[in-house]
């Protein structure tokens, strides 16, 4: 197998520094660029310590990277704007870990794959993805048992329910024929009634340095079954985004999801 020439856009972030940790001494990559938001205190720093005439510095701009395989962006909305720029022109596959993203960037996206390979997920652990895949099967198997959706993360998370959670929601809910938005019951207080049919509940947990728990669970009368994933550590969505990396560096242009990683690695 071929070498993949690598870049990494938020660099500097959280899971940016997660990918340039464990792209090094990985022989699938070749880590060609850095690139970081124009208000980083890292910009023009090297990335590793100590450094040799060839350590690779934290950039701002794509300026001579036109020979990349891949990127793989965990930037912001703008951020990934510009990469996305970048990878059209040049036919670079493009992993898409940013969220908050607008209609408009939406649309340039579903218009990008015509041209480039784009893999997106909510969540880049494969673990995750078997659940969705094993959440699916289960909920079209018993459509009329009561889903929850439980979730647990640190007590710094912005938003709730996680992304992660959603998007559990949503595979269960398409798998029973239904809209998300139309089943979803996002929180419950007071004299609520009776649960609605058919509908998707979700509970939020936030605390100490829980890195991510999500739980589907359904009930019936008699019997429940319950489907968990732990994350104890944040590498696994770093890895999981390297797999899915050096899987789409060799496909042709379109849109993928984890399930496909999956099932070629199981192939």
């Amino acid at each position: 197998m071929s070498i993949v020439d690598l870049a990494i856009n938020g660099a500097s972030g959280r899971m940016g520094r997660a990918l340039t940790t464990l792209v090094r001494g990985d022989r699938r990559f070749a880590l060609k660029r850095v690139v970081t938001g124009a208000d980083s205190e890292l910009i023009g720093q090297p990335l590793y310590v100590p450094a040799t005439p060839d350590t690779l510095r934290y950039a701002t701009s794509w300026e001579g990277s036109e020979a990349l395989d891949v990127i793989v962006d965990f930037s912001s909305p703008e951020g990934l704007a510009v990469a996305l720029e970048h990878c059209v022109a040049h036919g670079i596959a493009l992993v898409v870990g940013t969220t908050g993203m607008d209609a408009d960037l939406e649309a340039k996206l579903q218009s990008a794959a015509d041209d480039i390979a784009i893999l997106r997920a909510a969540n880049f652990s494969l673990g995750v993805a078997v659940l969705t895949r094993l959440l699916r099967e289960a909920a079209a198997a018993l459509p009329a048992w009561d889903l929850e959706i439980i979730e647990a993360h640190h007590g710094r998370k912005q938003d709730a329910p996680s992304g992660t959670a959603l998007a559990l929601g949503q595979a269960a809910a398409a798998a029973r024929g239904s809209d998300l938005d139309a089943v979803a019951e996002y929180g419950r207080h007071g004299h609520t009634g009776e649960r609605s049919e058919g509908s998707i509940g979700f509970s939020v947990v936030r605390g100490g340095d829980i890195v991510g728990e999500h739980t589907a669970l359904i009930a019936s009368h008699g019997e429940r079954l319950e489907l968990t994933h732990r994350a104890t550590d944040r590498d696994i969505f770093a890895r999981g985004a390297l797999t899915a990396a050096a899987w789409l560096a060799r496909q042709k242009p379109g849109t993928y999801t984890i399930d496909q990683v999956l099932d070629d690695r199981s192939s």
